[in-house]
């Protein structure tokens, strides 16, 4: 077991040899995930294993990580947590997609070499939600704010009609002051 994780791996091989990778990956790494994010800082906590399920070449897992998202609705960010499992057949034509059994996605490869980093990024991509947004209705919390600001300056602009009374209370014999 290994807490680095190679830049780049080699899934048949490693499926040969029953090989395993356990590591952080920093999210500053998954450059297409970056258009998503509020933040990049953080850590997709990666474990792999890779094997044989009869002849198919297999990687089974788990990615864990939580992302600073843009909501939707307000702009800010929100966070998403991502606990996904990896369920994934190693195929190099499309026949053998076609012959993986319905649970099991497919990781199609065109090289014997691929980027950790894009595998891991690609799994992530895929979980993300299409339109993140807060759990709570942040867009009507950010409208009574604004209105709640706008009428406490509006109150304390507006002169109190009831002035006058106060000075009768002051002086309740009518009489101005000079």
């Amino acid at each position: 077991m290994q807490n680095r994780l190679p830049e780049i791996i080699e899934p048949l091989h490693l499926a040969d040899k029953r090989g395993e990778l356990h590591g952080e990956l920093p999210i500053k790494q998954l450059t297409r995930l970056h258009e998503k994010l509020v933040d990049d800082e953080g850590i997709v906590t990666v474990e792999l294993y890779f094997g044989r399920e009869g002849r198919v070449p297999k990687i089974d897992g788990s990615l864990k990580t939580t992302l600073q998202l843009e909501c939707q609705n307000c702009l800010q960010g929100v966070e998403f947590e991502i606990n996904n499992k990896v369920n994934l057949g190693i195929v190099t034509t499309v026949e053998q997609v076609e012959r993986l059994p319905e649970d099991v996605e497919p990781l199609l490869l065109e090289e014997e070499t691929i980027p950790l980093s894009i595998l891991v990024e690609d799994e992530l991509l895929l979980h993300l939600p299409d339109y993140p947004k807060h759990k709570h209705d942040c867009m009507a919390n950010e409208i009574i704010k604004k209105h709640t600001v706008a009428f406490d300056k509006a109150i304390l602009k507006k002169p109190n009609p009831f002035s006058v009374l106060a000075n009768l209370l002051e002086n309740p014999n009518g009489s101005t002051k000079e």
